[in-house]
Parts: structure tokens; C-alpha cells; sequence
């Protein structure tokens, strides 16, 4: 109400997952004209100090940014040593399946230039855990995403419990030779980075 214009929440009725509000919120940024769309979590384990250097990226000539803990200048604070093994063996895992060179592949701290994100058609993923952020990373690279990793450090949350559980792991594992063997249909990227408007 504050800021007219400038703010708009998208109000869910009911808790889907984790990709279904990733589906519902991509297809908003779409349609009201984003160029540039911004993914993040909003308890400040996320540091929202760094989107400048996100924005930078998407205009130099990027179409998506991954905010990585595994890459140098990257970091974790906070999490105990199984979460972090299990957050980086999905990350090798899912690089070594499907043929992807990043190192941080399960964070959830991106930005797309919405071109590229249309050409994934996130309507079309299978995801609904983590797994998700495996999955348009990984139809972002058949579209002909360039794809760059930004160092982030990722604090754990002070307030509120964690998604993660064995139904969440076990999607995981099983969506990623999923994915190698039924490779998605995308589109390829249209149009080069450019300045506008945010989402």
C-alpha cells in the first residue's frame, strides 16, 4: 500500500511446494512486463546488498546469475555438516548427470533475464522440491543460457524450520537421471540483455 506501483504480492491460497510457488511467481513477473526477474528467500538468508552486482551481470550480457556458495569467495554460515554435505554432493551429483559445470546447482538466490526465463518454460517443470532449482538451471543451459555464478554467503535462517526431508531428498535423486533421459523441450533465447524493469 506504501508503495503503489512498485510492490505487488502475489497471495497463495494454499501451500503446493516449493516449485509450485516457484511456477505461480515466474508466471506473474511475467505477465506484468518484468524484464529482469529476481528469485530469493525472504528471511535474509539471502543478502539482498548483492542484486546490484546480479543486475550488472544480467546487463554485461548474461541471461541468468546464480548466487553460489561453492565458488571462491562463496560460503555457508550456520548449517550443520550433514546439510551442507547434502547441499553440495546434489550439486556434484546433478553436474555429473547432466553434464553441468557449476558448482552450486540447489541454491535458490538467481536472477533471469526474463527472456531466458520464458525459454525455459517453467510451466513445463516436474520439480517440486529443491530439485527445482536443478531443473531450470538445467533447461537454462540447453536454451543457450549464458550462465554466470556470483560468490554469496548463505546464512541459515534465525526464525522458522527448514523444507528439507527425505520426500524432498528422494525427489531429488530420482528427477535428475529423470531429467537426463526426457530431456526438456525449450526454446533458445530470442534477444540479448538489456535495462528494465525489475520483478
Amino acid at each position: 500500500r506504501k508503495n503503489p506501483g512498485r510492490v505487488s504480492v502475489l497471495h497463495r491460497q494454499a501451500k503446493d511446494g516449493l516449485g509450485s510457488a516457484y511456477r505461480a511467481g515466474f508466471a506473474h513477473a511475467i505477465g506484468i512486463g518484468a524484464t529482469r526477474t529476481y528469485q530469493m528467500d525472504a528471511d535474509f538468508s539471502h543478502d539482498p546488498s548483492v542484486l546490484p552486482s546480479f543486475r550488472s551481470a544480467l546487463i554485461s550480457g548474461h541471461d541468468l546469475v546464480i548466487g553460489s556458495r561453492y565458488v571462491p569467495g562463496g560460503r555457508v554460515r550456520g548449517w550443520p555438516w550433514w546439510r551442507l554435505l547434502l547441499s553440495r554432493g546434489g550439486s556434484v551429483y546433478a553436474g555429473l548427470l547432466l553434464g553441468l559445470a557449476q558448482k552450486d546447482l540447489t541454491g535458490g538466490f538467481k536472477c533471469w533475464r526474463t527472456e531466458a526465463l520464458e525459454a525455459v518454460r517453467p510451466g513445463a517443470t516436474q520439480s517440486n522440491g529443491y530439485a527445482f532449482q536443478v531443473e531450470t538451471t538445467y533447461r537454462a543451459g540447453l536454451a543457450g543460457a549464458r550462465i554466470a555464478e556470483l560468490p554469496i554467503t548463505f546464512a541459515d535462517r534465525e526464525h522458522g524450520a527448514s523444507k528439507m526431508g527425505l520426500p524432498i531428498v528422494f525427489e531429488a535423486i530420482g528427477i535428475v537421471p529423470w531429467l537426463r533421459w526426457n530431456r526438456p523441450e525449450v526454446d533458445r533465447i530470442r534477444t540479448r540483455a538489456r535495462t528494465g524493469r525489475s520483478a
